[in-house]
């Protein structure tokens, strides 16, 4: 036990913020313990450091700011939520700020400042130095979303001929090299990429081995004006480390980097998430109230539309119900059931869009399966619901009607869980936002539906 109580209290130590330090620097701000202060965050992590930041109140920022000079660098700037960038931004001097950006590469510059108000902005690009504020605000010009963006304009280039002596003669002799890369692209007298070597293959082949000779399969070439997320499945898709991106004369203008890819993915793949509980908006602990009131309100006025359609359908068989009171009861398990099911599929298929698993060509036999698997589920819960109505109720009829019910409801649900995503991506709407609502107003009118009208045909 006390093995594993170690084990717990390193992986705490190594992996995110230690757990005491937020009180013990809140414990040093009060005390306006300066020296504390810069011992306590000395060696954090940059990301380490951004949660520690994000996690303190406004006034307690500012007074860490103030305290730990250089606290804040370029490193930690990147780490931040956007949401608190604006106001760190505001709270470094010019100097500190310069020399915050200036050691970051130009994509994350890029990253930094499209993240920006219009005073961050012109704060940021007024502190770089005349050829890298060029560099940025050209990045800038391309559309957002796009290869262009994304990329650094920082690559180590050599031509197709050199050997690999000539190669690492060049790389030792040059003064300004990306932070971090990991292959040298070949280019012909036009600048076009025409392949590229990791650093691996170069250090270990002979000198006079041609760099033409050790190219990677795995080479691909991006245009500017590509789409980020597309690019980021490539570099999933193929296993990509980095990658070219040329313009529209195939000249080579800049890399992207597989951390910029893994970013843009885990990025995606949490707008799907918060988009399919409907909070979009939302963006972390630090978000405005006003930014998470305007991310969820239209979701939640688009459940009350679904809740006063259902609530309509009801309506229509308010006679049945005063006659048969045990509809009501029951009339919860439908509709609960039914969201269930169609959460179900709506939540595997809006993956599917999302990852290109789920196309034209493969959605008839995508929705069969689903309306199989419906069918099955309906069928079973149908027989454990049914009896369980007629030993409660003591009416055998009242527990057909209710299973039948159950088999149409989740069949409807699973067709609508593919269904309804699919439609609205082909009418170019993100089915991560907007599934959720259609798919429970489909479940919910017909479970109703369903169930009501057949005990008005059956029982009445």
């Amino acid at each position: 036990m006390a093995d594993s109580d170690t084990i717990a209290e390193e992986e705490d130590e190594v992996f995110g913020l230690p757990p005491t330090t937020l009180a013990d620097v809140r414990d040093a701000l009060e005390a306006g313990d300066e020296s504390r202060l810069a011992e306590l965050t000395g060696d954090l992590h940059p990301a380490d450091l951004a949660d520690l930041v994000e996690h303190l109140p406004a006034r307690e920022r500012r007074e860490l700011v103030a305290l730990v000079p250089g606290l804040v660098d370029g490193d930690v700037l990147s780490e931040l939520v956007e949401g608190l960038r604006d106001e760190v931004v505001a709270l470094l001097a010019p100097g500190e700020l310069a020399q915050a950006v200036q050691e970051l590469d130009s994509d994350d510059v890029v990253d930094l400042v499209e993240t920006l108000d219009e005073e961050g902005q012109e704060s940021v690009l007024a502190a770089l130095a005349a050829p890298e504020r060029v560099q940025v605000e050209k990045a800038l010009a391309y559309p957002e979303g796009s290869a262009g963006r994304l990329m650094q304009v920082e690559v180590v280039r050599a031509p197709e001929h050199w050997t690999v002596a000539e190669a690492t003669a060049h790389l030792r002799s040059t003064g300004e090299l990306p932070d971090q890369f990991y292959h040298v692209v070949l280019v012909d007298p036009r600048m076009k990429p025409v392949g590229y070597c990791t650093l691996g293959r170069i250090l270990s082949s002979p000198a006079a081995t041609r760099l033409r000779d050790i190219t990677e399969d795995s080479f691909r070439v991006f245009h500017v004006l590509d789409d980020e997320e597309e690019v980021a499945r490539a570099f999933h898709r193929y296993h990509l480390i980095s990658a070219p991106v040329v313009d529209d004369n195939d000249r080579i203008v800049g890399a992207i980097t597989i951390d910029d890819a893994v970013r843009i993915l885990d990025e995606e793949h949490e707008e799907d998430m918060l988009g399919l509980g409907g909070v979009a908006g939302d963006s972390g602990i630090s978000a405005r109230p006003s930014e998470i009131l305007l991310g969820r309100a239209p979701w939640l006025g688009v459940n009350l539309v679904s809740a006063v359609l259902a609530s309509m359908v009801i309506g229509l068989f308010e006679d049945a119900i005063q006659q048969i009171v045990a509809l009501a009861v029951l009339l919860p398990i439908v509709a609960s059931m039914g969201g269930a099911a169609g959460t179900q599929g709506l939540t595997v298929a809006v993956r599917a869009l999302a990852t290109r698993d789920l196309t034209v060509a493969n959605a008839g036999r995508v929705i069969l399966r689903e309306l199989a698997i419906g069918l099955v589920n309906g069928l079973v819960f149908a027989v454990v619901i049914g009896f369980t109505s007629w030993w409660r109720f003591d009416d055998g009829m009242l527990g057909l009607v209710i299973a039948l019910a159950m088999v149409v409801n989740l069949v409807v649900a699973a067709g609508a869980g593919v269904l309804v995503p699919l439609t609205l991506e082909r009418l170019r709407i993100d089915p991560a936002i907007a599934s959720g609502p259609f798919v429970t107003i489909v479940t919910d009118i017909v479970g109703f539906f369903a169930f009501l009208g057949l005990a008005v045909v059956i029982l009445l």
